[in-house]
């Protein structure tokens, strides 16, 4: 804490913003447009776990084709067009986000027993340490962060 004129510290809640200072580099960028089909789900598991595979982190293919899809999924079943999935290539970690056409903010719920969906963004928290929500002109995009292990 800086302490405030007259010499008195001053307890106040601050807002830390992290820009990216440099552009990503394209060979660890993917990305694909997909359409509001739930047939499409699948084709983008397969999209990601080739590009993890090019990209040469296998071990990270199970984690990411779960999260692929329900983040896939929830976009087809509750957002607008247009759809997009990216995965974005750091040394140390992967980032998947699937961006939509609609500004709301999906939330954690817990499903009851016998419902059928619910469960995409407790599983989504589960899998991986970070994820959250970017709003941005024309919709939102959902991201989750997972660690990379260096391949044995």
């Amino acid at each position: 804490m800086l302490p405030a004129p007259g010499g008195r510290a001053q307890a106040d809640d601050i807002a830390m913003v992290i820009a990216r200072t440099r552009a990503l580099d394209e060979n660890h960028v993917a990305q694909w447009d997909l359409t509001r089909d739930p047939a499409i789900v699948a084709e983008a598991r397969e999209h990601a776990s080739r590009q993890l595979t090019t990209w040469g982190v296998d071990n990270a293919v199970f984690t990411t084709e779960l999260v692929v899809s329900e983040l896939v999924t929830n976009a087809i079943r509750h957002a607008t067009d247009p759809i997009q999935l990216r995965l974005i290539r750091q040394p140390h970690s992967l980032i998947c986000e699937v961006s939509d056409g609609s500004a709301t903010t999906p939330h954690l719920r817990r499903a009851r027993l016998f419902d059928e969906g619910g469960r995409g963004l407790l599983l989504v928290a589960q899998l991986t340490p970070r994820w959250g929500t970017r709003h941005q002109p024309g919709g939102k995009t959902i991201w989750a962060e997972q660690s990379l292990s260096p391949a044995p």
